[in-house]
């Protein structure tokens, strides 16, 4: 059984001038004609068609698709395509998380280009704040107030923040590290010292939003991860300190 070529056309969404493009570079000619001159495609034609489809929609040229269609024997074709499609894949996973992560720069107006963004924050996104305070707080301007402030934000602004954080983190470590409880003064104060930052970074963080946040800490695994790759356990015990200071202050 074999196709004629506007079949052919509509079984492979490509047109008929394709078709005869591609007879006419050599690239896929009918294996037969009928009396009347018609080109006739057979099973193996409409494989070979599909594999130039597959090669073409990846980016390959027609000169590149004929050497690999005639120098590689099938099982060979179909290594090579789940080898290309899994790097296709990888690709398109890559730019959507890029596309994913400047739609979520903008909406909180950080204005640094990728580059700047990742010197400063590396895998760290500090609009995870503003995004969270906007879905557990929303209505309020809390969120009105990140995006205004940190849209004004330059490189130097940011590496300023970073600096203040790490810092803090240190010694909140060291807290940790001297085996302080986290309801005693010392990171309590520490906790206290975090509220100051956001309300001093990026929008007025009260004792309710604070605590809020202290949860997801714990909560949300991408806090936790954060607070967890400075030091494991970090997450539980910031969560505890700023519950004790919420606690010590209202």
């Amino acid at each position: 059984m074999g196709y004629l070529v506007s079949q052919v056309a509509a079984l492979a969404g490509v047109t008929v001038r394709t078709l005869h493009h591609y007879e006419t570079t050599g690239l896929l000619v009918p294996g037969e004609r009928t009396a009347a001159g018609y080109r006739v495609y057979s099973d193996a034609d409409l494989e070979r068609l599909q594999q130039i489809r597959f090669y073409r929609e990846l980016g390959f040229s027609l000169d590149e698709i004929a050497s690999l269609l005639d120098t590689a024997d099938p099982r060979e074709h179909f290594r090579r395509q789940h080898r290309l499609l899994l790097e296709r894949i990888k690709k398109l996973s890559e730019m959507v998380t890029a596309i994913e992560f400047a739609m979520e720069a903008q909406k909180v107006g950080v204005n640094l280009t990728p580059e700047e963004r990742f010197e400063v924050f590396g895998d760290f996104e500090p609009e995870q704040y503003a995004e969270e305070a906007e879905e557990r707080w929303g209505g309020t301007d809390s969120y009105a107030e990140s995006q205004r402030r940190t849209g004004r934000y330059s490189k130097a602004d940011w590496l300023r923040f970073r600096a203040e954080s790490e810092d803090w983190g240190r010694r909140l470590v060291a807290v940790m590290d001297g085996g302080l409880p986290a309801d005693g003064p010392e990171a309590m104060d520490l906790a206290e010292e975090h509220r100051q930052q956001i309300s001093r970074w990026f929008y007025e963080c009260t004792l309710e939003i604070h605590t809020g946040l202290a949860d997801m800490y714990v909560e949300d695994p991408r806090f936790t991860a954060y607070y967890e790759k400075i030091k494991p356990g970090m997450a539980r015990f910031l969560n505890e300190a700023i519950h004790a200071n919420a606690v010590a202050r209202s």
